[in-house]
């Protein structure tokens, strides 16, 4: 959201300057000022809502991390107060991840030599380095990277998500040991194991999964995942569901401790460097990606780079309230949204329900059905699956629909992070292509009219005799320079011995490197070589400073801002034909 100024760009009268520069890091300033009242239903049902999901995954998540369950419970509580101050996405919870816990869980291990408080702290100290390299990452603006990621990338990557935490649920619906690995071990292993499933749970499950898909159809306006969540831990407290073997939340610790530095040296500190890392490019991937869905789901503007500063508060203040790193989390997000989020005030509430459940009331959660919180997952990620979307580019874009299904393979084989790093690539791959060979237009005149166009395009267009005229949908530069020269020359050649002039119009091309501007030189000396004349206009002004510098001008000729594509070709149908000279290598 942009600050308000004036028309000469001062700020507006009566806005401090010090709260503008307080308003451009925490974005909480900005938006709360227009927060309207009939937001906080929504925000306050998400919340609940989210804080009852957050506690069994924090707890889950801290033992994979090799800590103790209330490590899991600090990390989202402490990450949880921060993170709604800094971020721009309205519905991203921040919380532990799997994939994060797993990595802390392997990698410290070793290092704490089996001291349950070394562990502890070397964990908390991990999570401010991560903070530190998401505050250096704002402070350069690299959020900008997030943007390569393109829309066919996203379709398929938001696919691949949906399956992947539907395949984490699934053994909680129906009461069966669930899996590991990615989502074709995890999915093998449940339908090896799907004939043992629970017939309390599947019915605990199934029930809750009817009531939020009816709800969903008749497009209730109503918290209904908190319903769902109040009505789970009724029912479990009137029928002893537990001996019939559904699983509950089970005991969640209380209290909360005082924010304290970990205990580390140096020497820790430095060798912890390469975990943080490999921590914040996890965190970065997955709350970037959950930012910009929502962000383009719901029609507002994502600012990537916040979110590096978000990520660095949420986990400055987790390692400080002896917690681990934390990130956006796919699943936990999209529950805040299915449960009503209009503003980051959701998590804030979430936050302080967890700090009000830890400090006095950690014994109500115990009757939680563990199948409850999985209906209410996988009925969050069906909007992720956009068949019609898909069916949509096998019909329009094949060549987009596969790149989408690399996309959706690459999160069920690799993974969150890796789904997306490889939707990343593919991007990159993509746009590479694309830049490196920029559409070449051959220009003819446009019946009637002294404009030309591309002839490919429109067949009606008029050839010029003796005159070949192109332009370059792109600017020319080093990783494209080598395709223009290629494809004007065999055009050329395909026209034999009838072109005398070559007129490229530069208007389509707003920026030209050395590489271009040497390519054009190049480019004249092969067409003087075969007898020809080599004509540029309509250059941007930036490009007329660039080939005068790098002496194109001396070679070429003139080039100014008065001489049009029509111009030149007139002009040289104005001159008389002089004889063909022989051109060498003919």
């Amino acid at each position: 959201m942009k600050l308000p100024t004036m028309k000469d760009g001062s700020a507006k009268e009566g806005v401090v300057p010090g709260a503008l520069r307080w308003r451009g890091i925490l974005s909480a300033l900005d938006w709360l000022r227009g927060y309207d009242a009939g937001w906080l239903r929504g925000d306050l049902a998400a919340g609940v809502t989210l804080a009852a999901y957050l506690l069994p995954a924090a707890l889950g998540d801290a033992s994979l991390a090799g800590l103790p369950p209330q490590a899991g419970l600090y990390a989202c509580l402490f990450g949880g107060l921060t993170f709604w101050m800094f971020c721009s996405s309205r519905h991203t919870s921040i919380t532990v991840t799997s994939a994060i816990s797993l990595l802390i869980g392997s990698s410290l291990g070793g290092i704490a030599g089996g001291d349950p408080s070394r562990f502890a702290a070397l964990a908390a100290c991990t999570a401010m380095l991560m903070a530190a390299i998401a505050f250096a990452a704002w402070l350069v603006r690299a959020g900008s990277a997030v943007s390569f990621i393109s829309e066919t990338v996203l379709l398929g990557f938001k696919a691949g998500v949906a399956l992947h935490l539907a395949s984490t649920q699934l053994p909680k619906l129906f009461g069966v040991k669930g899996g590991h690995g990615d989502f074709w071990e995890r999915m093998g292993d449940f339908l090896r194991h799907v004939g043992d499933l629970n017939p309390a749970s599947l019915a605990v499950g199934g029930v809750a999964l009817l009531f939020l898909f009816f709800a969903k159809v008749r497009r209730w306006n109503l918290p209904v995942a908190l319903f769902v969540v109040v009505g789970g831990v009724a029912f479990a407290s009137v029928v002893d569901i537990g001996a019939l073997g559904v699983k509950m939340l089970g005991d969640v610790p209380s209290g909360v401790p005082l924010p304290s530095l970990p205990d580390v040296s140096l020497s820790e500190v430095r060798g912890l460097f390469p975990l943080a890392f490999a921590c914040f490019l996890l965190g970065a991937v997955e709350t970037a990606a959950i930012g910009r869905m929502f962000a383009e789901k719901h029609g507002y503007r994502l600012d990537s780079n916040q979110e590096f500063l978000a990520l660095a508060g949420a986990n400055l203040a987790s390692g400080l309230g002896q917690g681990f790193p934390v990130s956006g989390g796919m699943s936990q997000s999209l529950v805040n949204e299915s449960g009503g989020a209009r503003t980051p005030v959701s998590g804030l509430i979430s936050a302080g329900v967890i700090l009000v459940v830890a400090l006095f009331f950690t014994g109500l959660l115990r009757e939680l059905p563990q199948p409850v919180l999985a209906a209410i997952v996988i009925m969050a990620v069906t909007g992720l699956f956009k068949v019609s979307e898909l069916m949509r580019l096998w019909r329009v874009h094949r060549s987009e629909f596969f790149v989408a299904l690399v996309a959706l393979c690459g999160v069920l084989s690799a993974g969150l992070l890796q789904g997306g790093l490889i939707g990343a690539i593919i991007s990159l791959v993509m746009l590479i292509r694309r830049v490196s060979s920029p559409h070449v237009a051959f220009l003819g005149r446009i019946p009637g009219a002294r404009r030309y166009s591309d002839m490919s395009r429109h067949t009606d267009n008029e050839p010029t005799p003796g005159v070949l005229a192109f332009r370059v949908e792109s600017g020319m530069v080093y990783f494209n320079a080598e395709h223009i020269f290629d494809t004007v020359l065999e055009r050329v050649d395909a026209s034999g011995d009838a072109i005398r002039q070559v007129v490229c119009d530069l208007s389509t091309s707003p920026q030209i490197d050395m590489a271009g501007a040497r390519m054009l030189l190049n480019l004249n000396g092969e067409l003087v070589r075969r007898g020809m004349i080599f004509r540029l206009v309509e250059a941007h002004s930036s490009v007329r400073d660039m080939l005068r510098v790098e002496g194109v001008e001396e070679k070429i000729g003139r080039i100014d801002r008065f001489t049009s594509l029509a111009h030149a070709i007139e002009s040289f149908q104005n001159q008389p034909e002089p004889p063909h000279p022989a051109r060498s290598g003919h």
